[in-house]
């Protein structure tokens, strides 16, 4: 085709998963043509990178939360009783999970479109 305007060709390599997104994205946008849309994406389209480091900390919380949890329940099972105490330590580390979580939510980039 001598009159085409796009002389560069691209070639890419995908694993299934990877295909089967491309697939279901192309469909999802309504674009008549497969490089349009990746044109598009390449023009248009974002590349985001998410710092996830403040996890690790959020992990280390969740476990350290799970290990209280844990032996209140071990306590609750050998004795059969459960004490005031143990009630108010499960509220106050179901409190802690919460602020852990609403701290790391928002760390979260805010995407707009």
């Amino acid at each position: 085709m001598p009159n085409r305007t796009r002389t560069n060709e691209l070639k890419i390599f995908l694993n299934d998963d990877e295909k089967y997104i491309l697939e279901r994205k192309f469909l999802q946008s309504g674009m008549q043509s497969k490089s349009a849309f990746i044109r598009h994406l390449i023009l248009y389209g974002y590349v985001y990178e998410v710092d996830y480091s403040h996890l690790q900390e959020y992990n280390s919380a969740l476990a350290r939360i799970g290990n209280n949890l844990n032996q209140i329940a071990r306590r609750i099972n050998t004795t059969g009783n459960i004490y005031k105490d143990d009630i108010d330590e499960v509220k106050e580390l179901m409190e802690k999970i919460w602020h852990t979580q609403k701290s790391m939510l928002s760390q979260q980039p805010l995407i707009k479109q």
